[in-house]
């Protein structure tokens, strides 16, 4: 056998190592700027004079066209795209349908990061049911099992309990794997765009829409069978396509809960699963209702009992359907955590008073954890 050496440049695999890096960097940049380019590429480019990233092997400039031979984004050329009017008319550069792939792929990464951090969140359920992850544990064989889920060894041993002179396989002796129970799973993730969620100098906003595209990205690459829609609530609600979600941006709105719980219930009565839950990523309290055809705002920083009542009913028929809200708390004002206990309690749901590095994980642990039970 001929074995061929070839060399090894050092040098080029750091530049490349390097290069992933800015790449991941570039992605989360793309997400503050709320998918605007232009934006983007000046603020990446003050952070390289800054910091002399790439330290001479690799300028800016090249970076820019780096980004344009992947076909990551493109030049407008001053024609409009209906699929994409992002980032104004007079902007230069646009974000390609693959520069929207590479986002959700490092956000996706970004999420399992977290969840090495946050420990085993995996739990397992005691009930069993059919699915393709074995379990250890054996239980008796029963009409209707697979044959592909006996264990033999266990099957034949307890055949020989009975002796070796005439060993014979009966049905009585046979044992199957347990398995996982998966169940089929819908998802409504609610994400604030209130003004709140940029306030007091604190970015609120990315870390809620990274954690949106890396929920769907999951899903619809590892359990197409689940279902996941994206809805925002500021005044109103509205629900966001997958390939959007970049491009979310914070308005001066108020609080709507109400009608983001309403909207949430519509989209999840149309579906058949197994289990329907809602995901609230929030920080503040709610601040607006439609009543009767009318507005009705609360602007001091008290809780209004008419707008918290008509939320709690919304939580309330949520549990009568069956639905559960997990609520991601990125606050922790008394007067806001009293509002979160308020509706955890209605619901009968989840609560979680998350910080910004950890919501990511908190998120998918409970996702995993709703798909393997039935959820009351």
């Amino acid at each position: 056998m001929r074995i061929a050496y070839l060399e090894f440049d050092m040098q080029e695999a750091l530049r490349r190592m390097g290069v992933k890096q800015l790449m991941k960097l570039w992605n989360e940049l793309l997400l503050m700027a709320s998918g605007d380019v232009d934006q983007a590429l000046q603020w990446m480019e003050d952070i390289w004079e800054r910091h002399d990233l790439m330290r001479g092997q690799m300028s800016f400039e090249d970076f820019q066209r780096l980004l344009e031979q992947e076909g990551l984004i493109r030049r407008r050329d001053g024609q409009s795209d209906p699929d994409n009017q992002e980032g104004g008319p007079g902007s230069a550069f646009e974000l390609t349908k693959r520069g929207e792939r590479s986002i959700r792929k490092d956000s996706l990464e970004h999420i399992f990061k977290d969840l090495k951090s946050l420990g085993d969140g995996d739990h397992r359920t005691p009930n069993a049911g059919s699915s393709d992850e074995r379990l250890p544990e054996t239980r008796p064989f029963a009409f209707g099992d697979l044959s592909s889920d006996i264990d033999f060894n266990v099957s034949i041993r307890n055949a020989l309990k009975r002796g070796i002179d005439d060993v014979s396989l009966t049905e009585d002796d046979l044992e199957v794997y347990e398995t996982e129970q998966h169940a089929s799973c819908a998802t409504v993730l609610m994400i604030d765009i209130s003004h709140s969620m940029i306030l007091y100098g604190e970015d609120r906003i990315t870390p809620a829409k990274k954690v949106a595209i890396a929920l769907t990205e999951l899903i619809k690459t590892k359990y197409p069978k689940d279902s996941v829609e994206v809805i925002t609530f500021g005044n109103e609600a509205q629900q966001v396509p997958v390939h959007r979600l970049p491009y979310l941006q914070v308005g001066p709105f108020h609080t709507n809960t109400q009608a983001g719980l309403q909207l949430a219930q519509r989209l999840l009565t149309r579906k058949k699963h197994t289990n329907k839950q809602i995901f609230m990523v929030t920080d503040g309290k709610p601040t607006v209702i439609h009543e009767q055809g009318q507005t009705y705002r609360n602007v001091s920083w008290t809780l209004d009992p008419l707008i918290v009542n008509r939320t709690l009913e919304e939580a309330e028929l949520c549990r009568r359907r069956g639905i559960t809200i997990s609520t991601f708390m990125i606050a922790n004002d008394p007067h806001l955590v009293e509002f979160v206990d308020k509706l955890t309690q209605t619901n009968r749901g989840r609560a979680y008073f998350s910080a910004l590095d950890k919501l990511g994980g908190n998120i998918f642990v409970d996702y995993m954890k709703n798909r393997r039970r039935r959820v009351r």
